[in-house]
């Protein structure tokens, strides 16, 4: 005689059944209980219906809003003071009381409006910036401008590679906090995973500090996965700043065999936007560090520069309400009076990116999109070519680079404003990501943007109606796949 009776099919039925409604009702009470994109949640709900308990799992690790907690915090009397310099400024500007000393920056006030207002980010005019768009000639320049340091080097880094180009920027850091250069390296846990510590030994050794953004206490383990710093920012001596596209590893010198050449984007800033990077690295540090890194006459030093080129250095992130940096993009996509011209590696917009590219297209703007021709992450680039058909129905125009990998984040409107960071037009950058952008209002930067950006257009092929007809079965399906997966990418 058995201890235990056979189980009747109709348990496991049963049981399956109550288990598919209690996970269904669980994660969609989580998933409206943060607020999400009515988007987003119905494709975590689908999945979690396709996968129960699985999907539950997935929204752990990749599905969580932060948008509720402090995660940069700063000490009262700093906020208060930042928050009544933002304010003022503000104000400054709609009363007509601050000079806005750049002409081609007079026509843009109400977007300089909307970076004080929506994301803290103060105008600066005394700037000299340099545009890079190869990378052997960026990181030529960055690691003269790091062996010339006297004060200190901060950098914030998505990705550092165990590779030529990370241990040739790790073995300059080494030797400058030896000289008693201060050091502080920041990189993101997901984007340095290949590291150990003791490859920082000597640097820690010699004075230096390093840390990992959003780290785990297990090697394979993290919650918070999906939210990443994926920020570049470089501060030296607090003068001279970096921002744009590139990472440190070999391929962003085109040495990947895989992608070929990397076209991407980077400025040298040297002038009083170094503050505002100088800010969001001090944030991001403390974040990382729990070291309390006090401002100071060293970290903030008397900036000024002969050149005059408006800027604002405008971050975002997962835990902020608003969505800054897409707002920057969509104010500037609406104040288009003649061109809008886009570099993304990644095009998956919401629908407020996508009409508002849509009706200046429709309005006789001559809108222009260029993506790579291959993949990093297959399920992107077939979400991007769908989305980018899209474009292709309201009269846009669409161009895939051939000359290698494409991974430049810029935009410029009618030959005077322009952005260049670390944001992508995809859902992930803008909601996800923790980002970082400088919105240019210099005509002499946005000609430069916009003459590199027909120099690439004649490495490109232009996907017509016609030509995004012809594809096969097994492209259409991957598309159509990827696209209901967008709000997950």
């Amino acid at each position: 005689m058995t201890l235990l009776a056979p189980l009747s099919p109709l348990f496991f039925t049963s049981s399956y059944a109550l288990y598919a409604v209690i996970n269904f009702i669980f994660l969609a009470i989580v998933i409206f209980s943060e607020r999400k994109n009515p988007t987003s949640a119905l494709a975590w709900i689908m999945v979690s219906m396709l996968l129960p308990g699985v999907g539950f799992i997935f929204y752990f690790f990749f599905g969580r809003n932060l948008s509720r907690r402090k995660i940069f915090n700063l000490p009262d009397n700093e906020q208060k003071a930042l928050q009544a310099f933002y304010q003022g400024q503000a104000e400054a500007i709609k009363m007509g009381e601050w000079t806005i000393a750049e002409d081609n920056a007079k026509a843009y006030a109400d977007q300089i409006l909307l970076h004080l207002s929506n994301s803290n980010s103060l105008y600066f005019e005394q700037n000299e910036v340099e545009l890079f768009t190869d990378g052997v000639e960026k990181f030529q320049a960055l690691f003269a401008d790091l062996k010339a340091a006297t004060k200190h080097i901060h950098l914030d880094y998505y990705i550092l590679n165990n590779d030529q180009l990370g241990n040739e920027l790790i073995t300059i850091l080494e030797e400058k906090a030896k000289e008693g250069v201060e050091v502080r390296l920041l990189f993101d846990d997901l984007g340095g995973r290949t590291l150990r510590k003791k490859k920082f030994k000597v640097l820690l050794e010699n004075g230096g500090q390093y840390a990992r953004f959003f780290s785990s206490s297990f090697r394979l383990i993290n919650p918070r996965i999906n939210y990443r710093n994926h920020r570049k920012i470089a501060v030296i001596d607090g003068k001279i700043g970096y921002i744009g596209g590139f990472n440190i590893g070999d391929e962003y010198i085109g040495k990947s065999k895989k992608f070929g050449y990397w076209r991407d984007s980077a400025l040298r800033i040297q002038g009083e936007s170094v503050y505002e990077l100088q800010t969001r690295f001090m944030l991001d540090w403390r974040a990382a560090s729990k070291e309390d890194l006090l401002p100071d006459g060293s970290t903030f030093p008397y900036l000024s520069s002969q050149k005059v080129c408006g800027m604002q250095i405008v971050s975002s992130g997962p835990d902020e309400e608003w969505e800054q940096v897409k707002s920057g993009y969509i104010k500037m996509i609406q104040s288009a009076k003649e061109s809008v011209y886009i570099h993304t590696p990644y095009f998956i917009p919401d629908e407020a990116v996508l009409e508002a590219l849509r009706i200046a297209s429709f309005s006789g703007v001559d809108v222009r999109l260029m993506i790579p021709n291959k993949p990093d992450h297959p399920f992107v680039y077939w979400a991007t070519t769908a989305w980018a058909s899209e474009l292709l129905k309201a009269g846009g125009r669409v161009y895939t680079y051939e000359n290698g990998f494409l991974h430049s984040k810029t935009m410029v409107v009618d030959s005077r404003i322009s952005s260049c960071g670390t944001a992508n037009f995809d859902y992930r950058s803008f909601k996800l990501n923790f980002e970082v952008v400088a919105f240019l209002y210099n005509q002499e930067i946005a000609l430069k943007m916009e003459d590199a950006f027909f120099q690439d257009l004649k490495k490109c092929k232009e996907i017509t109606t016609e030509v995004y007809a012809q594809r096969g079965w097994n492209i259409r399906f991957k598309e159509q796949v990827s696209r209901l997966l967008s709000p997950l990418l």
